[in-house]
């Protein structure tokens, strides 16, 4: 068993606000944002958690979650699982009886994580520049329970998400495919456009915190 006062990591916000994307868009939902990550993605809106943060216990993760009324955790980064004690915090946010969400880059192996979790798997597209650190293998390993996500930057970006879709059948294997219009980059307007001409069977999805507050940390 876990020791909460022992495992710790480093945090670089605990939040609460509405979940803006996946499955849960709309919930009131506690974000915690771990710090760190090996990619450098060229959309990327959290840079400011690639260093610092506070390093904190599970316990004193567990009580500043608390604080807040939502039932739904959804823990994120930076790439959360570049710290190993994820896994661990993980499984103690589903233990406390949340309903608990993982937004990860892709590029880290996802078995491990806790079954209870819903994985939100976000696969690079060729503008994010980290193309290359998908690790592909991580999709035999998706069920009904998790998300794949797709940032779309331009139409090079679309037609390979299109492309990786029917590859890998991710409509069959996973709860819900994702594709996203890089905010300021791509018109939500043309990427609706383009997903009812091909015809495929994904959820677009546009970032509704930012729709709210605009491109700001914290919500």
């Amino acid at each position: 068993m876990t020791d909460l006062t022992a495992e710790s990591l480093r945090i670089s916000e605990i939040f609460y606000s509405l979940q803006g994307e996946a499955r849960d868009a709309g919930l009131p939902t506690v974000f915690v944002r771990l710090t760190g990550c090996p990619l450098r993605c060229s959309y990327c809106d959290s840079e400011y958690a690639f260093y610092g943060g506070e390093r904190m216990t599970l316990a004193q993760i567990l009580q500043q979650v608390a604080e807040h009324p939502a039932r739904h955790v959804c823990v994120t980064g930076g790439e959360p699982l570049a710290q190993p004690n994820c896994l661990p915090l993980l499984a103690a946010l589903c233990d406390a009886g949340y309903r608990v969400s993982l937004e990860t880059s892709g590029a880290m192996p996802v078995e491990a994580v806790d079954a209870r979790v819903s994985r939100v798997v976000d696969l690079k597209t060729p503008a994010s520049g980290e193309q290359h650190r998908n690790r592909m293998e991580n999709i035999q390993a998706l069920t009904a329970r998790d998300q794949v996500k797709f940032v779309i930057c331009d139409r090079a970006d679309f037609d390979w998400a299109c492309f990786t879709l029917d590859q890998y059948r991710l409509v069959e294997r996973v709860g819900e495919v994702l594709f996203s219009p890089s905010y300021e980059q791509l018109q939500p307007r043309q990427l609706a456009e383009w997903i009812l001409d091909a015809g495929v069977p994904v959820r677009m999805q546009m970032q509704l915190h930012k729709l709210l507050w605009g491109d700001i940390p914290g919500v």
